[in-house]
C-alpha cells in the first residue's frame, strides 16, 4: 500500500460511461453494446454546516500505555476515508443516532479498542512508530446539509463533494495533534444521513475495520456483546530476531531510490480524465471461460473474479501509453493479499491491525500484448501464491532492514467485496458505503457495482491515455 494514496486529487470529466452488455448464445459479448450515460453530479457542494463537534473520551479511565505496530502497519502513516449513506428510519431521528453512536464509541475505547483515542508516536529509545494510548480522544462531528439524499442521485459515483461529510483536518491542529479517529454524522432533509469515518490506516486494514464496524454496530444496540472479539496482539507480525530476508523483494523500494524511480502511489502533475468502467457479472463470467480456455492455464491457477479482473485492467493500462512504453521494459502489478491464513501458525481471523502484503506480477509490454489472457491470470495467480509464510516473513524482515514502500508501476485498490454495505445497525445497513475517491494516475480502484453484482473500476489518467484504455478495455471483452 502506498504512503498517500488516499490523498484526493480531483479532476473530473462531464460524463461517465457505464456500458450494459448482453451476450449471444455461445457466452461472448456483443459488439454492438446499450450504452448508458450518467452525467456528472450537478451537486458539487453540498454546502454542508458544522453544529457541533467534541472529543469522545472512555467513559472509564484506561491505562496508559503504548501499542506495538509491525512493519505493514509502520509504513501505513495516512488517513482511509469512507462515507456511508443511511435512507431515513422514524424511528432513529439524527438525535439519536448521534447519541447511539456516541455511547457506542465510548464503550469501545475502554475495550478493546483504546487505541482508538491514542496518538501515533516514535519511540526514542526503540526508533519505532507506536500507538500512544494517551486517551487524547476521538473526533465525533454532527453536521447538516439542506439537501436530500435523494438529490445526490448516484451515491455509486465519486463525487468530490463527498469529502464535505469528512472533517479532514481537527481545530487546525498539527499532524502529530490530529486524532487518529474521527466520525462525522451529516443529515440530510429527507432524513437520511451520512456517516464518515476517516481512520488511520496504521490502526486497521479492510478486514479489521469491517471487524470494527460490526463491533460498532453491535455496540449501538442496547446490551449486546461485541459482535467479535479483536486480536489486539501486533506482534503476532514482528520481525524475525536476527532479522532473515531470504527472497529478493523487488516490489519494494528502499527508500535511498525514491528519487531515482518513481513510485506508484506519487503524486501526478498532469491533468488526468477519470471513469468509471462497469464489468457485469456476465462480463466476469466471459473473461474466466477466456481464462479457463487457454493453453497456458495450469491446475494451480486460480480462476477467481479478482484475479481475471486484475489481468484485464493489468494488460489495458500497460498498453494504453504505447508512445511513451519501451516494449521491453517490466511492468509490475501490486494488488493486496491477506496473509492471515498463509502464515504458520496462521493469525487469527480477528487480528486488528494491518496483515496484508503487495503481491506482484511482473511481464514485458511486448508480452502483455501479445501473451494469451490465461497466461496473464496465471501470473496474477502466482503473484499471490508466492505469499507464503516464508515469504510473508521475509518482507518484514526487509522491513526491519530498510526503509521503503511497495514498488510497481500500478497498484489496484480493491474495495470491491469488504461487504460494509452489510454491516447491520439499529437503524438498518447503509444503502451505500463507499471509499472517498482520489485520484491517481498509477492507482485503480475496485468497488461494488450496488444491486448489479459486478464491479465497477474507476480510472484516472490524461486523456489520450484514457481513451486508448476505454478501447482496449472493450476490445479484450471482445476477443
Amino acid at each position: 500500500m502506498p504512503t498517500d494514496y488516499y490523498a484526493s486529487h480531483f479532476t473530473y470529466t462531464l460524463y461517465i460511461i457505464l456500458y450494459i452488455r448482453k451476450y449471444n448464445n455461445e457466452g461472448k459479448p456483443d459488439l454492438i453494446r446499450n450504452m448508458r450515460t450518467l452525467h456528472q453530479p450537478s451537486i458539487q457542494d453540498l454546502n454542508v454546516k458544522i453544529h457541533h463537534s467534541t472529543l469522545l473520551l472512555s467513559i472509564q479511565e484506561t491505562e496508559h500505555d503504548s501499542i506495538f505496530l509491525s512493519n505493514i502497519d509502520k509504513v501505513l502513516n495516512f488517513n482511509v476515508q469512507t462515507i456511508h449513506f443511511f435512507p431515513a428510519n422514524p424511528d432513529f431521528p439524527l438525535e439519536v443516532v448521534a447519541a447511539r453512536l456516541k455511547n457506542a464509541i465510548q464503550k469501545l475505547m475502554q475495550d478493546p479498542y483504546d487505541f482508538l483515542a491514542g496518538k501515533l508516536n516514535l519511540n526514542r529509545q526503540t526508533g519505532r512508530l507506536e500507538i500512544e494510548c494517551d486517551g487524547c480522544g476521538v473526533g465525533f462531528v454532527e453536521a447538516s446539509t439542506e439537501y436530500m439524499l435523494e438529490e445526490i442521485v448516484d451515491l455509486v459515483y465519486p463525487n468530490p463533494a463527498y469529502r464535505e461529510l469528512i472533517m479532514q483536518s481537527w481545530d487546525n491542529n498539527e499532524d502529530r495533534d490530529q486524532p487518529l479517529c474521527i466520525f462525522q454524522v451529516t443529515s440530510f432533509e429527507c432524513g437520511g444521513f451520512a456517516l464518515g469515518i476517516s481512520t488511520n490506516h496504521a490502526l486497521f486494514d479492510g478486514l479489521s475495520f469491517i471487524i470494527f464496524l460490526k463491533n460498532l454496530a453491535s455496540q449501538a444496540f442496547d446490551d449486546t456483546p461485541l459482535a467479535i472479539k479483536p486480536c489486539n496482539n501486533r506482534r503476532l507480525l514482528a520481525a524475525r530476531s536476527p532479522p532473515q530476508v531470504t527472497f529478493p523483494h523487488p516490489e519494494m523500494l528502499e527508500l535511498n531510490h525514491i528519487r531515482e524511480q518513481r513510485p506508484v502511489f506519487a503524486s501526478d502533475d498532469e491533468d488526468l480524465d477519470f471513469k468509471i468502467f462497469n464489468l457485469s457479472p456476465s462480463d466476469i463470467s466471459y473473461l474466466k471461460q477466456k481464462a479457463k480456455s487457454g493453453c497456458e492455464t495450469n491446475k494451480t491457477t486460480k480462476i477467481t473474479s479478482f484475479n481475471v479482473v486484475t489481468a484485464h485492467i493489468w494488460r489495458c493500462k500497460f498498453l494504453s501509453n504505447p508512445v511513451q512504453n519501451n516494449w521491453d521494459r517490466v511492468y509490475t502489478i501490486l494488488y493486496a493479499v491477506d496473509i492471515r491464513s498463509r502464515l504458520n501458525p496462521p493469525l487469527p481471523h480477528s487480528y486488528c491491525g494491518n496483515a496484508v502484503l503487495s503481491a506482484y506480477a511482473s511481464a514485458k509490454c511486448m508480452d502483455l500484448e501479445d501473451y494469451p489472457f490465461s497466461k496473464l491470470v496465471d501470473m496474477i495467480s502466482d503473484g499471490a501464491a508466492r505469499m507464503t509464510d516464508e515469504y510473508a516473513r521475509s518482507v518484514i524482515d526487509w522491513g526491519e532492514v530498510h526503509r521503503g514502500f511497495p514498488n510497481g508501476e500500478v497498484l489496484i485498490s480493491s474495495w470491491w467485496k469488504l461487504g460494509f454495505d452489510e454491516v447491520m445497525y439499529p437503524w438498518g445497513k447503509p444503502a451505500y458505503s463507499c471509499p472517498v475517491v482520489y485520484h491517481r494516475k498509477d492507482i485503480i480502484l475496485l468497488f461494488s457495482d450496488v444491486g448489479g453484482g459486478g464491479v465497477n473500476v474507476s480510472v484516472a489518467l490524461p486523456v489520450k491515455e484514457l481513451e486508448i484504455f476505454e478501447q482496449l478495455f472493450y476490445k479484450y471483452l471482445s476477443a
